[in-house]
C-alpha cells in the first residue's frame, strides 16, 4: 500500500462532493497540521465550504482538465476525494471536457468502480497520488461488534444474515452496497439512488413494516473512493421507515457524527452491528 508524508504540508489535495464528509477531512487533516487545498464540484459540493476551506476552487462536475490544473497550480502530489458524487449525474445534461469526454468514452462500462478508477489513474500521471479517503478518519470506522445498547434480536439476526449474502452479491456486481430485507426476503437493493432512498422505497413497498438494512463494502473495497458511509439521516430515515437493524462492514464503514449517531439509534430502539468484512480492501496503488 502506498504511503504519504504528513509532513509534505503544501502536497496535500482534497476533491469535495456532497454532505459531511469533506468537512471532516479537512478537520482532520487539520488536526495533523495539514492545510488542503479544496477543489469542489460546484454541482455536489457544500457552500459552506468558503467558510471551511482557506484554499478553495470551485469547477463544474465535467471539468475534469480544469481541476487537474488546479491541483498542479496549488502543489498537490496527494489528493483525497471526500463527499459523494450522485453516479446519476453521469446521465445528466452537464457537458464533459474533451479529458472527460475521452475517459468516458473509453470505459467498457460506466460503474462507479470503473469510472472513478480511471480517474484516479489519470490522476497518477499526472503525478498526482490518490490516497485513502479515510486516512485522516481512523476514529470513524468501528471496531468489529455490538454499537448500540441493544443487540440484534433473533429474527433481526437471521435477516441480517440472508442480508449479507445479498448484499456482498449486488457490490460484487458494483450495482450497489445496500439491502433492505424483511422475514429473510429482499424488499430493496440499492442502485443509484443512495441508501436513504432505498430505506425509504422499501418502506413503501412493505406499508412501513419491520425491516432490517445491511450495508456491506465491495470486495476489495477501494478505500480511495466510494467508501460506505452512515450518518444521523441515515438513522432518522430507519426510525422513520419501521427499520430496525443495522448491519455494516467493520473497518471499512465511515460513521459521521458517530456518537450522536449511536445515541439516536438507541433513543429509536436501532441495533447497529458491524462485522468482519469478507474481503481484504484493495492496494491504493492505481
Amino acid at each position: 500500500m502506498a504511503t504519504t508524508p504528513d509532513n509534505a504540508l503544501g502536497s496535500w489535495g482534497l476533491i469535495a462532493g456532497n454532505g459531511d464528509f469533506p468537512f471532516l477531512v479537512l478537520e482532520g487533516a487539520r488536526t495533523r497540521g495539514i492545510e488542503m487545498a479544496v477543489i469542489a464540484i460546484r454541482e455536489e459540493a457544500s457552500p459552506a465550504l468558503a467558510q471551511a476551506a482557506k484554499r478553495l476552487h470551485w469547477i463544474s462536475l465535467g471539468e475534469l482538465s480544469r481541476g487537474i490544473d488546479l491541483l498542479h497550480k496549488e502543489g498537490v502530489k496527494h489528493a483525497v476525494m471526500a463527499g459523494q458524487v450522485k453516479h446519476n449525474k453521469i446521465f445528466s445534461a452537464i457537458r464533459p471536457d474533451w479529458r472527460l469526454a475521452k475517459l468516458l468514452f473509453s470505459l467498457p462500462s460506466k460503474n462507479t468502480d470503473s469510472l472513478i478508477g480511471a480517474i484516479a489513474r489519470v490522476l497518477l500521471d499526472e503525478g498526482i497520488e490518490l490516497v485513502d479517503s479515510t486516512k485522516f478518519l481512523g476514529s470513524l470506522l468501528p471496531a468489529v461488534g455490538v454499537l448500540t445498547r441493544r443487540s440484534p434480536d433473533e429474527a433481526e439476526s437471521a435477516d441480517i444474515a440472508y442480508g449479507r449474502t445479498i448484499a456482498h452479491n449486488i457490490a460484487g456486481m458494483d450495482l450497489g452496497q445496500t439491502v433492505v430485507v424483511r422475514d429473510r426476503a429482499c424488499v430493496a437493493i440499492e442502485t443509484m439512488e443512495g441508501t436513504d432512498e432505498t430505506i425509504e422505497r422499501a418502506a413503501r413497498i412493505t406499508g412501513r413494516q419491520k425491516l432490517v438494512v445491511v450495508k456491506v463494502s465491495k470486495p476489495q473495497q477501494d478505500m480511495r473512493f466510494d467508501v460506505p458511509v452512515i450518518g444521523t439521516k441515515t438513522i432518522d430515515v430507519m426510525r422513520r421507515s419501521h427499520a430496525t437493524a443495522l448491519a455494516i462492514d467493520a473497518g471499512r464503514t465511515l460513521l459521521f457524527e458517530r456518537e450522536a449517531l449511536i445515541r439516536a439509534a438507541d433513543a429509536s430502539g436501532i441495533a447497529i452491528q458491524a462485522f468482519p468484512p469478507e474481503h481484504e480492501p484493495k492496494s491504493n496503488k492505481s
